[in-house]
């Protein structure tokens, strides 16, 4: 069976198409939660987020089931385009993704040149001993948030105030993120496949995550070869959002050198 990306997904993109192309990566918050990277790229890099097929109301195709078939569907996307040297940066799942995307690319000939470098934003999908992911699907709005963020208050969204048509579309993200991730948020084989990744990678990291720990994180860094880990002070599972001078100085870094 291929596996392709709806032709009508939408993508919100900034920056001049002639730059360095950018594929930023939304986790399960979906596409507004890497807004602000996007917008950062855009004064330097041709930035564009996509909302993954599922999410917000899209349709997701019945041949994307997982993280490994949805990340093979964006480097067909990419190469159909002719794309070279793209930067994928992933938040959360988006990470995920991106590093899943790496591997497939180092791997497959076709894909040679096509991806340049890799940043990972507090990105689930290995299996660590001792670093369980912890259970998204069992937190409540509370608990999300004193997961996810170094400041619960600032992260709280009460769900009270949703209208019904909020609460479908949550609903239906939460649906797919189980389809596609999995209960577990992780690939056991991950982990031991992600020294196949062949380009500049920096893995980023908010210090008080409890979505992810840091130690996870380093974790992830340690076995990609070459790979740069910075924590972000007084940031969370989100760090461009908490601490985002802290981190766009992280990427600018990187991306000066890569």
């Amino acid at each position: 069976m291929s596996i392709s990306l709806p032709e009508n997904l939408p993508v919100v993109q900034a920056g001049a198409p002639e730059s360095r192309t950018a594929l930023v990566m939304h986790g399960g918050g979906g596409p507004r939660t890497v807004l602000p990277i996007v917008e950062h790229l855009a004064a330097t890099m041709h930035a564009f987020a996509p909302t993954h097929p599922g999410w917000d109301g899209t349709a997701r195709p019945d041949s994307i089931t997982s993280v490994t078939q949805l990340a093979a569907a964006y480097l067909a996307r990419l190469l159909e385009h002719g794309e070279r040297d793209v930067v994928l940066i992933g938040s959360s799942i988006g990470g995920w993704i991106a590093l899943e995307m790496a591997v497939q690319a180092a791997q497959d000939e076709r894909y040679a040149g096509l991806i340049g470098a890799v940043i990972d934003i507090d990105g689930v999908g290995v299996v660590v001993e001792g670093e369980p992911v912890a259970d998204f699907f069992a937190l409540d709005a509370r608990g999300l948030a004193e997961a996810a963020w170094h400041d619960p208050e600032r992260g709280y969204v009460d769900p009270a105030g949703f209208t019904d048509e909020q609460r479908a579309v949550q609903q239906a993200n939460g649906r797919t993120m189980a389809a596609v991730a999995g209960p577990s948020m992780s690939d056991p084989t991950l982990l031991g496949r992600l020294g196949a990744v062949n380009v500049p990678t920096l893995v980023v990291w908010g210090e008080s995550d409890r979505i992810v720990t840091p130690a996870y994180g380093r974790a992830v860094a340690h076995v990609i070869p070459g790979a740069e880990f910075v924590e972000i002070p007084e940031a969370g599972h989100l760090p461009h959002l908490e601490a985002p001078e802290a981190t766009w100085a992280a990427i600018n870094t990187f991306l000066a050198k890569s």
